[in-house]
C-alpha cells in the first residue's frame, strides 16, 4: 500500500488535467450499461461521472481532495468497472494497484514512456491488458466551468484496459466537433 502522505507529495499541480466528453465517449460502447463503475480520481463534475451516468451507469466518485485516497480507500459495493484518467506522476502504482484489484479496467494514460520503464514493462508484462489507440492527440483543460483546452500535450494518450476491450487493441476516431463516434477495429 503506499501511504497518504506519498500521494500528497506526488499530486503535483500538472496531475489536476480533465477530461474533455469526446475522449470519453469512444469507450463508452464497450461499457455495459447497468454497471456500477468507480472513478477514483473524480469529482460530481467529471466528465467521466456525467457520461457515464447518462450511458445508464451507477457512478461512485472518489478523490483525494475528499480524503479518499485511491491507494487507501475501496468503495463497499461491489465494482464492475473502474475508469478514470489517473495523475500523471503516479500512473505506475496506479496502475500496479489496479491489476493486483483484478477488476475490469480502463485508464486514460500519456503513451509516452508508457512501457519503456523496467518496471512498468514487467508489470505489462506479467498480465493481460488491452489499449485503446486514438486518431489524434487529446486536449485536456484545467476548469470544469469553461473546458478551454489548457493542455494539448506533446504525446498521445491511450486508454490502458483489463478485460473491458474485445480486442487485444483497438483504434478509436475522436470527433472533437460533437456528433456521432465511430470505430475502425482490426
Amino acid at each position: 500500500m503506499v501511504k497518504l502522505d506519498l500521494i500528497t507529495k506526488n499530486n503535483k499541480e500538472n496531475d489536476e488535467y480533465y477530461t474533455p466528453k469526446y475522449a470519453i465517449c469512444p469507450l463508452l460502447k464497450y461499457i455495459k450499461k447497468g454497471t456500477t463503475i468507480w472513478c477514483p480520481f473524480d469529482i460530481e463534475e467529471s466528465n467521466f461521472v456525467k457520461l457515464l451516468k447518462e450511458h445508464g451507469c451507477k457512478v461512485l466518485f472518489t478523490h483525494l481532495s475528499f480524503g479518499q485516497d485511491f491507494f487507501n480507500y475501496f468503495p463497499e459495493e461491489k465494482i464492475d468497472y473502474i475508469i478514470s484518467n489517473p495523475p500523471y506522476s503516479l500512473k505506475s502504482e496506479v496502475l500496479k494497484r489496479l491489476f493486483e484489484l483484478k477488476i475490469p479496467f480502463a485508464m486514460l494514460v500519456g503513451v509516452v514512456g508508457l512501457f519503456e520503464s523496467n518496471k512498468r514493462f514487467s508489470m505489462f508484462k506479467e498480465n493481460n491488458f488491452e489499449i485503446m489507440y486514438f486518431d489524434k492527440r487529446i486536449a485536456y483543460f484545467k476548469d470544469f466551468k469553461e473546458q478551454k483546452p489548457s493542455l494539448n500535450p506533446p504525446f498521445s494518450s491511450v486508454y490502458i484496459c483489463s478485460n473491458v476491450l474485445p480486442k487485444t487493441y483497438c483504434f478509436e476516431e475522436l470527433n472533437t466537433n460533437g456528433g456521432k463516434f465511430f470505430s475502425s477495429q482490426p
